[in-house]
C-alpha cells in the first residue's frame, strides 16, 4: 500500500507506473459485521451508537470482474446511507448483499460476513477488469454510487427503473470508506483538478442526489425564478441544493436548525432563512399526531418572506417529521420532490392539501450516469463547491458517522483514506484561487461553533 501512496504523491499519472504497481491481498477498510446485527436490538434509532458497530478491518482485495475498476481510494465522505448500515436501519445491509449475490456467480463476491461500507470516493484508478476502454491505471477519479446491470428493458429509458440498480457502499460491497474500493466503470467520473482529495470526495451522493431532485426532468423541473423551500439547508444534502437553487436563479427558502446553519446559508447568497430551532417549530404533537396549526405558522412566516408567495417547489427529505407541512405550503400545483427519509419512513399527510390543491409528490432516488456527470461537471467548472466542514481519519469513521447522526455536523464530514493529510490532490491552483472563498466556507465556522459537542 505504501508504494500506491508513494506514487499517486510523485504525481506520475502514467498507465505504465500505475499498471504495474502491485495490488496488495488486503486492505483496510471500514466494516459491520454481519453476527452484530442483533447488537442494537430494544433501543430506539436515536439511541443506537455507530462507533460500536463500526470496525476498522484488514479484508481481502476482491475480484476485479468485467466492466469493473479497482480504485485506491485518497478520500471519502459520510452520507446518511453510512448511518442506516451502522444501526442496522430499516433492515441490517446484509440482506441487501444475500439478495445481489444470488444474482450471479460475480455478484456472489458481495454475499459476505462484513460489510464494506462508504458511497463516495476520490482516488487513482489500479486496475480495469475486462471490456473497460473509457478508463486507465492512474486516472483521476470520484465515484457516483449508481451500481446498475441494464440487462432490464426497464433500466434504459431511466436507470433508476433497472430492477436491478443498487447504491454502492450501501447495497454492494466493497465501498469507499476504505483503502481500496471496486465500483463498476460506469461509475467513474473525472476529479475536479482545483480540489482536494477530501474536497472531490464530498459532493458526489449528495450533489448527484439534488440535481436529479430539483434540475432533472426526472425530479422537480426547476426553472428561474421558482421558489424552493430547502429542508435541512446546512446540512450535507441540503447545502448542495441550496447551491444549485441559487445558481439555476431560483430563490430557496432555507429551513435551517440553529444559527451557525442561518450563517452559513445567508453566506453563500440565500436571504430568505426559517430558523426552526429558533422558532419553536413542533410539527407532531406527540408520536401519532400532527399539529396543523404548525403547518399554518410555517406557512405564514414564509409569505412573510417572501411577499405573499408559496414554495413552487419543497425539497423533501427528512421525512415522516416534515412530510405533512412540506404537502401543506407548497403552492397550489406545487410540487413537493421527496427522497431519504432521514427521520423516519412513514409518511403522514392531509390529502386534502395535495388533492384538492393539484399539487404532485414525486419520488427521487439518487441519479442515472448522465445527471451525477452533468452534477459532477458543474463541481469541475467551479459552479457548485463542496460543502466539507470536517476531515476525519479512517479509523475515526465511527465518530463522523456519529456525529452524522446526531446532527452534530453541518455540510458534509469527510473521511482520509490513502491521503495522508489533508490538501492534497490539487493540480488546477487559478480555478482554486479564484473561488478558495466559496471552497472553505463551511470551514471558516468559528471553532466554538465547528467542533460538535459529544458525549
Amino acid at each position: 500500500m505504501r508504494e500506491i501512496v508513494d506514487a499517486v504523491l510523485a504525481g506520475d499519472r502514467s498507465e505504465r507506473t500505475f499498471g504495474a504497481l502491485p495490488v496488495p491481498e488486503s486492505y483496510r477498510a471500514v466494516t459491520v459485521h454481519k453476527d452484530e446485527a442483533g447488537m442494537f436490538e430494544g433501543l430506539a434509532g436515536a439511541e443506537k451508537d455507530p462507533r460500536h458497530s463500526l470496525h476498522l478491518d484488514e479484508v481481502p482485495v476482491p475480484e476485479v470482474g468485467p466492466g469493473e475498476a479497482l480504485v485506491a481510494v485518497m478520500a471519502s465522505s459520510v452520507n446518511y446511507n453510512t448511518v442506516w448500515s451502522s444501526i442496522f436501519e430499516p433492515v441490517p445491509t446484509f440482506a441487501f448483499l444475500e439478495r445481489y449475490g444470488r444474482t450471479s456467480p460475480l455478484a456472489r463476491r458481495h454475499d459476505l460476513p462484513y460489510h464494506v461500507l462508504g458511497s463516495d470516493l476520490s482516488g487513482v484508478v489500479l486496475r480495469t477488469g475486462p471490456g473497460v476502454n473509457a478508463w486507465r491505471p492512474g486516472d483521476e477519479v470520484v465515484a457516483h454510487c449508481l451500481s446498475v446491470e441494464l440487462e432490464h428493458p426497464d433500466g434504459h429509458g431511466d436507470t433508476l427503473l433497472d430492477p436491478e440498480q443498487r447504491i454502492w457502499g450501501f447495497e454492494t460491497n466493497f465501498g469507499g470508506l476504505s483503502e481500496l474500493a471496486l465500483v463498476k466503470a460506469n461509475q467513474l467520473m473525472p476529479k475536479a483538478a482545483h480540489l482536494t482529495w477530501e474536497e472531490a470526495a464530498a459532493p458526489g451522493l449528495v450533489n448527484s442526489t439534488a440535481y436529479r431532485q430539483l434540475v432533472s426532468r426526472n425530479g422537480a423541473g426547476m426553472k428561474l425564478g421558482d421558489l424552493v423551500l430547502v429542508w435541512g439547508a446546512g446540512g450535507g444534502l441540503g447545502s448542495y441544493a441550496t447551491q444549485l437553487v441559487l445558481a439555476s436563479g431560483a430563490t430557496p427558502v432555507c429551513v435551517v436548525s440553529g444559527a451557525r446553519k442561518e450563517r452559513l446559508c445567508r453566506a453563500a447568497g440565500a436571504d430568505l432563512v426559517v430558523d426552526r430551532a429558533a422558532e419553536g417549530y413542533r410539527f407532531w404533537r406527540d408520536e401519532h399526531t400532527q399539529d396543523p396549526k404548525e403547518w399554518r405558522r410555517l406557512g405564514a412566516q414564509i409569505r412573510e418572506l417572501t411577499g405573499g408567495r408559496d414554495p413552487d417547489i419543497v425539497f423533501e427529505h427528512p421525512g415522516r417529521e416534515t412530510f405533512g407541512a412540506s404537502v401543506y405550503v407548497a403552492r397550489r400545483g406545487g410540487t413537493v420532490v421527496s427522497c431519504a427519509s432521514t427521520s423516519g419512513f412513514l409518511h403522514q399527510y392531509d390529502n386534502r392539501y395535495l388533492w384538492m390543491h393539484l399539487k404532485r409528490v414525486i419520488g427521487s432516488h439518487f441519479a442515472t450516469y448522465r445527471e451525477a456527470w452533468e452534477a459532477n461537471e458543474l463541481i469541475r467548472r467551479g459552479l457548485i463547491h463542496p460543502t466539507l466542514s470536517r476531515t476525519h481519519s479512517l479509523s475515526g469513521t465511527g465518530q463522523a458517522v456519529y456525529e452524522v447522526h446526531r446532527n452534530l455536523h453541518h455540510g458534509k464530514v469527510g473521511v482520509l483514506a490513502l491521503a495522508p493529510r489533508e490538501g492534497l490532490g490539487v493540480t488546477d491552483h487559478g480555478l482554486r484561487a479564484r473561488y478558495r472563498e466559496a471552497i472553505d466556507r463551511f470551514r471558516t465556522v468559528p471553532k466554538a461553533e465547528r467542533e460538535p459537542q459529544v458525549p
